[in-house]
């Protein structure tokens, strides 16, 4: 039969491949970790929601959130920008640091509820939150040895407005005097670290020649069906594609914020949240994700190159 024959084959086969001689060539490692490439750390700062309480009974112990666990979680995201590119980049050279604020430093009170909900009011979490960033900072400066920028822009919980405007957006926004200030700080301190605040929705930064748009993505609806954020995030980069490229300045990859998910797909990155599962999030059945951070490694000619996101909740440390 000929099943027999092709069983009769392939064992021919095997044995000849088993037994032929061969001579396998000694490959070697390259010698030593030579520094002939350059890179930069890309950190993304967005949706630390500081003002914001979660109380973790609310959301079936998923998750719990206040101001030590903000402040805690914060000084956590400088120490990792710090050590994670030590522990696992190698072979070249680090340039600096670039840290894209895509919004929603502040939770706000937009809503009623988080008025009568936050731990304080919003002027006072502009205040109190000043040392703690002005410390991290100073940390990142050493570190990086003052080749550190901020882009910032600002997300929606910020504004004064009950509903988002879109004439003066950035100054009806409590984001941009904080990063204004948290320049002017720094400057007075002699740290060297620039901070542009951008005075639009959208902001234009060139990193190694290539143009990333930085938005906070609440103008991207949707997200609860089946295919969650991938919906809002294609449309949302297919539109803002076709406005950047018919205004001259196409991007390469749109880096936003807003969803509270963390996701790296071609030409899109979404960098997390730093509040971790909210009462919201619970109530509308959105897949619990641990508070966390993007961060990745960009070169010059290869742009992305490693993803390490920076995962920030600790339910033991954090007490929950």
């Amino acid at each position: 039969p000929q099943s027999l024959m092709a069983v009769a084959q392939a064992t021919g086969f095997y044995d000849s491949a088993r037994n032929a001689p061969i001579v396998v060539p000694e490959w070697m490692a390259p010698a030593g970790h030579g520094h002939d490439h350059v890179a930069t750390v890309a950190a993304q700062m967005t949706d630390w929601h500081l003002g914001e309480v979660v109380k973790p009974d609310e959301v079936l112990y998923l998750n719990a959130y206040n101001e030590a666990i903000a402040y805690q979680r914060a000084e956590t995201w400088f120490e990792k920008v710090v050590t994670l590119p030590r522990a696992y980049v190698n072979g070249v050279d680090i340039e600096g640091l670039w840290v894209p604020a895509t919004g929603d430093l502040f939770t706000g009170e937009i809503h009623a509820e988080l008025k009568e909900s936050n731990y304080e009011r919003i002027l006072e979490t502009v205040l109190h939150a000043q040392e703690p960033v002005l410390a991290g900072f100073e940390l990142l400066a050493r570190e990086y040895g003052g080749r550190v920028v901020v882009d910032a822009v600002v997300g929606n919980h910020g504004r004064q407005a009950h509903k988002s405007v879109f004439k003066g957006r950035v100054y009806d926004n409590f984001e941009w005097l904080f990063w204004s200030v948290i320049r002017d700080r720094l400057r007075d301190r002699g740290v060297p670290v620039v901070v542009n605040a951008s005075t639009s929705m959208d902001m234009n930064v060139q990193v190694y020649g290539r143009n990333h748009l930085l938005t906070h993505g609440d103008q991207f609806k949707g997200g609860t069906g089946i295919s969650g954020a991938f919906a809002p995030l294609s449309l949302g980069s297919h539109r803002k594609g076709k406005r950047q490229g018919a205004a001259g300045m196409p991007m390469e990859t749109m880096v936003i914020g807003h969803l509270h998910q963390l996701i790296n797909i071609p030409g899109v990155i979404m960098g997390g949240t730093m509040k971790g599962m909210d009462e919201f999030a619970f109530g509308i059945n959105v897949p619990p994700a641990d508070a966390a951070q993007a961060m990745w490694i960009t070169t010059p000619e290869r742009a992305q190159t490693i993803w390490m996101p920076v995962y920030l909740q600790d339910r033991e440390a954090e007490g929950w």
